[in-house]
């Protein structure tokens, strides 16, 4: 050999990066090869992204003197590339590391999404496709399957399942044997990574298998109810809808039970009901289908009261438990990051109190100064947890609340201008009006933005010339989601509506 074997790993924070660097160079050095390795941690990725790059010599061709290596990888210059989801292999590929005359890469097809996808108002998620297609050109050889499935299966991290994919692609001059010694060496969680070695040894050997066909429509789940009141609603959908709608109305149905009761999932097939006539035909229920999409969405805003709920749910306790791991033997700590505006304290007032409340002068400075910084509730210690059972338990008073009232009137509204549209024939127009409330979502300046921006959208709409109008607002609602300030939706308004 003349040159070193060049490696570069591609991982994020707590997936075990610098673990897998330690064993290939504990491999290297075991077997009489020089090894050196660096990293170059990355604070602006998703949980921090660090670049570990390992090079490896025979000693014996040395001829006794140490090996100059490279601290960095360098483009067009990198023999293997191993990559723990798959926009860092994007951005392995992206930087030039990966040429098809010689680099082996190998890399999780999971994803870890990043900031600016999971922010984005409407659906920001990356193409896996192009991403794949692209390193397929890029590769001289491509090893990709969900490793991190993989691992959550052995109970692992995905650097045992990375570690075993390259072993089974033969990239490196050791035997499988050599490959789980180093594992053992470690020391720490020895069985689970040589379990999740296996799994990506085995599946690295196995050709690439197409992505399974996704159905067009969601397959139909069974009717199933224990509760009367619940199973005849659910017959209503089944007997008042088109089939199309009924997999969109039964979901809407339980989320709206799931967050007050069953005479607000009344309400919500009474609201939805009203539409289907509005409708071209039985086969073709887009109108019904956005309205009763939207209006679920809309009639379970996040509240203190539904934040509360959710976060003192059994089912929630044990996700976490699940997620971090947790065994009996543990203790887990759960601290909550809350910070709720005098906005949100207003709105689970009674409505009158709450309305006094926020246009009042010192009372609200008062409470304004006891709010003014977050609270950590941990929700695991008994008075915590107290704490937000009680405000979850006034969900029964949620329709006496200043939000709601602000809420429901916000919905009438909506639901009459859609209304109104389809009447005159303009069945476009109206799916694009029952499409708008997706910029409503979250909680606290989030929600308020999302608004904002909804409020615009209604008022441009009535001055939008009647031909185009479908088609004008469809584009003011993707410039909205592409900014939630609201400053592309104002370039679009004064682009789309005239005057």
């Amino acid at each position: 050999m003349t040159e070193p074997i060049k490696i570069a790993i591609f991982a994020m924070g707590g997936e075990g990066g610098g673990v897998l660097a330690d064993w290939i160079v504990d491999l290297g050095e075991r077997d009489g090869w020089v090894a050196q390795t660096t990293s170059v941690p990355g604070v602006a990725q998703r949980t921090g992204s660090t670049i570990y790059y390992v090079e490896l010599f025979p000693r014996a061709q040395a001829a006794g003197q140490m090996p100059v290596l490279a601290l960095m990888p360098t483009p067009g210059d990198v023999d293997v590339v191993l990559a723990s989801e798959l926009m860092e292999a994007a951005r392995a590929v992206q930087r030039g590391l990966v040429t098809p005359e010689r680099t082996t890469l190998i890399a999780s097809t999971s994803r870890v999404y990043s900031i600016k996808e999971k922010s984005h108002l409407g659906d920001g998620l990356v193409d896996p496709q192009p991403l794949l297609d692209g390193a397929v050109a890029a590769a001289k050889h491509f090893v990709r399957f969900d490793m991190a499935q993989a691992a959550e299966a052995h109970g692992s991290l995905i650097s045992a399942v990375l570690f075993g994919a390259l072993a089974g692609t033969g990239a490196l001059p050791f035997g499988r044997e050599a490959f789980e010694q180093a594992i053992a060496r470690g020391g720490v969680g020895v069985k689970a990574s040589l379990a999740a070695f296996g799994a990506g040894f085995d599946a690295s050997r196995a050709p690439p298998r197409a992505p399974k066909a996704v159905d067009a429509a969601p397959a139909e789940p069974p009717v199933l109810a224990k509760h009367p009141g619940v199973a005849a609603l659910l017959q209503r959908v089944a007997s008042e809808f088109p089939a199309e709608a009924h997999f969109i109305l039964r979901e809407g149905v339980r989320r709206v039970i799931d967050y007050q009761d069953l005479d607000y999932g009344t309400l919500y097939l009474d609201r939805v009901r009203g539409f289907v006539r509005h409708d071209p035909g039985r086969d073709d229920p887009r109108l019904t289908q956005e309205v009763a999409r939207y209006l679920a969405l809309w009639m379970s805003w996040e509240d203190t009261i539904r934040v509360a709920d959710l976060k003192t749910r059994g089912s929630r306790f044990d996700r976490v438990r699940k997620e971090v791991r947790s065994t009996d033997a543990q203790v887990l700590a759960i601290n909550e990051y809350m910070h709720p505006r005098i906005e949100e304290i207003c709105d689970t007032l009674p409505a009158a109190l709450g309305s006094w409340l926020l246009g009042s002068g010192w009372p609200r400075r008062v409470v304004e100064r006891f709010t003014c910084k977050g609270r950590v509730i941990r929700t695991s210690s008994l008075p915590g947890f107290l704490m937000l059972y009680f405000l979850a338990s006034l969900r029964p008073m949620r329709r006496k609340t200043l939000r709601y009232r602000q809420e429901n009137a916000a919905i009438e509204a909506w639901l009459r201008r859609v209304e109104d549209t389809a009447a005159r024939g303009d069945h476009d127009l109206a799916t694009e009006i029952a499409e708008c409330p997706r910029l409503i979502k979250g909680y606290g300046d989030t929600h308020e933005r999302g608004m904002r921006n909804f409020t615009a959208l209604m008022q441009a709409l009535d001055r939008l010339p009647a031909p185009t109008a479908a088609k004008r607002l469809r584009t003011l609602r993707e410039a909205a989601l592409a900014d939630e300030h609201g400053n592309k939706l104002r370039e679009a308004i004064a682009a789309q509506v005239p005057g």
